[in-house]
């Protein structure tokens, strides 16, 4: 064959295009290493989003064991709606991304300068976070047997469950139980490993789910799972009147107590994510926003409500940070932390529920590497705040690590880091950055404290309407950047500010934990709610008598009446 008409062979194009491709596809992976981007270069969204999947398969650090697939949601083959649809999107983000870290990328990698100051609550996926190791610090890990046992829990609802996350002292131990391992368990035939989890101590495992379509959700879960329900279910258009009830009502949470999943005792509330966003990032009520600044078992991620979270993380600790003197300890700093959502809770009275007064120390107590996981990497992105304590571990992420080897529903803390106390802080006193903190607080709450400042400084009416419009985060030209004026800095200097800052955390608890306490008699049930009573008294009667017998009872009570 000539060879003009070879060239013209439409074989010997195809095989010449091949050979092409083959080369091209070479040179590029073979390309000189300047040619490379950067590690710390923004990928694409797709080539990110396939490195976010291919996390959902390593966890990180030390985690060997890779993730067990989730078996495919029911809801796809039951409903062909949207809301339904969505569940497999979360599904795939169970427990993504979990990132690995290398020592040298360091904890910082995951707070680029800058994140807080415009967050975008409407993201739709994982790879619009500012980065993609952003908010690795909210993954607490637990034994992989008991968290499959949990993710087996959410397989048990067809209704979607965007965001989900277990917590309380059925999954973290705090402290040393009341009771002896022969009290009857409450779960009638868990998996083994729950019964090994809860050894000593087996007790109620409560979840939170956040949803997008509260109606839709509670139509499809009346319909699977009618039994989990008060006598509410009976009422016309049942689920729009639950899902009013639950949006309009307390906290924006419809909790379903004593119910049995898998041979499991849960207790599970029901969110809509709107709802969880703006509580986490507003401190509307605190009511979640408080339970999500403790260490959680988070099952099934969502982006947005990740990034909210880690706005609200780095409130709480700017929050105690004004409540704390100059110098500190890391155990100080975290009872400051878990006991902000406590504060005005009506459940925290004696005369109500015989609650444990040790509650928050017991929680610290027993979780600090959690606490340590979740706050060290934002303690060292703040500017005035360090550690100083000679102990302090130089590797990076040493908090991550801390964690995973007190791994345990009670773990022996015998050789903390810092001994019970934890390692020493020092923070800068300057007026001008504590008056940054105080403008950074969570809107809903800052108008609090501003409107308690206003009465004691004789602000006119119209002056102080003038300033607070002044200091709203957006305006008609854009977003502004959240820089403390000097009526943040006269705050900020203020010795009362710590009384008035725990009075403004009370006047925000108090009502939407009251009315959410009531509205639990109706959305229980009159049995299951004094059933659920009647065993906090005694359980806080227990530890009551234990808190006696050890001599502490009085100081401890002492302590938190000055706390509060």
């Amino acid at each position: 064959m000539s060879l003009p008409k070879l060239a013209a062979s439409p074989a010997f194009r195809s095989l010449v295009g091949a050979h092409s491709f083959l080369l091209g596809q070479a040179a590029w992976h073979y390309r000189p290493s300047h040619l490379r981007p950067s590690p710390t270069s923004h990928p694409h969204p797709r080539q990110q989003q396939q490195q976010e999947r291919a996390f959902t398969t390593t966890p990180p650090h030390r985690e060997a064991e890779k993730e067990r697939p989730a078996p495919p949601s029911r809801s796809s083959q039951d409903s062909s709606s949207a809301p339904s649809q969505s569940q497999s999107q979360s599904q795939e983000q169970e427990q993504a991304p979990h990132p690995t870290h290398s020592p040298s990328e360091g904890a910082n990698f995951s707070l680029p300068a800058g994140w807080e100051d415009n967050p975008d609550y409407q993201i739709k996926s994982f790879s619009e976070l500012p980065h993609r190791f952003f908010g690795y610090n909210q993954h607490i890990k637990v034994n992989e047997d008991f968290k499959e046992a949990l993710r087996q829990v959410l397989w048990g609802f067809r209704a979607p469950i965007r965001y989900a996350f277990a917590y309380g002292s059925g999954v973290f131990g705090q402290g040393s139980s009341s009771g002896s391992s022969e009290d009857m368990s409450p779960h009638p035939h868990p998996p083994k490993a729950v019964e090994e989890w809860q050894k000593g101590g087996a007790k109620i495992i409560d979840f939170i789910f956040g949803v997008s379509y509260t109606q839709h959700w509670h139509s499809l879960n009346l319909t699977e799972h009618p039994d989990h329900y008060s006598g509410l279910k009976y009422l016309p258009y049942s689920s729009g009147a639950i899902s009013q009830i639950q949006d309009r009502i307390g906290a924006g949470v419809y909790f379903n107590p004593f119910i049995t999943v898998n041979g499991t005792m849960i207790k599970y509330g029901v969110v809509n994510l709107d709802t969880l966003a703006r509580d986490l990032s507003e401190w509307d009520t605190l009511y979640l926003a408080g339970r999500l600044q403790k260490p959680v078992k988070v099952l099934r991620d969502d982006p947005r409500i990740r990034l909210a979270n880690q706005v609200n993380l780095i409130s709480a600790l700017r929050t105690a940070l004004l409540m704390l003197p100059e110098k500190f300890t890391e155990r100080q700093l975290y009872e400051r932390i878990a006991g902000l959502s406590y504060m005005g809770d009506p459940r925290m009275n004696s005369y109500v529920t015989s609650e444990n007064p040790n509650k928050v120390s017991n929680i610290v107590g027993a979780q600090l590497p959690g606490f340590r996981q979740l706050y060290v990497p934002l303690i060292e992105n703040l500017p005035n705040v360090t550690f100083t304590d000679h102990r302090t571990p130089k590797e990076a992420s040493w908090e991550k690590e801390d964690a995973i080897r007190h791994t345990g529903s009670n773990p022996n803390l015998e050789d903390i880091l810092g001994g019970e106390s934890g390692l020493e802080l020092t923070q800068d006193l300057d007026p001008i950055k504590r008056g940054n903190m105080v403008r950074r607080l969570p809107g809903s709450f800052r108008r609090k404290l501003y409107f308690a400042y206003q009465g004691k400084f004789g602000i006119p009416g119209a002056d102080f309407d003038a300033m607070l419009k002044a200091s709203e985060d957006e305006d008609p030209t854009g977003f502004k950047t959240r820089q403390g004026g000097d009526f943040e800095r006269r705050v900020a200097a203020q010795d009362d500010l710590p009384e008035m800052m725990a009075k403004c955390v009370r006047d925000t608890v108090w009502w939407p934990a009251t009315s959410q306490s009531v509205k639990s008699a109706f959305t229980a049930g009159i049995s299951r709610s004094w059933r659920y009573y009647g065993e906090k008294r005694k359980k806080g009667n227990q530890k009551a008598a234990v808190t006696e017998e050890s001599g502490g009872g009085e100081e401890e009570k002492k302590k938190r009446k000055e706390e509060c």
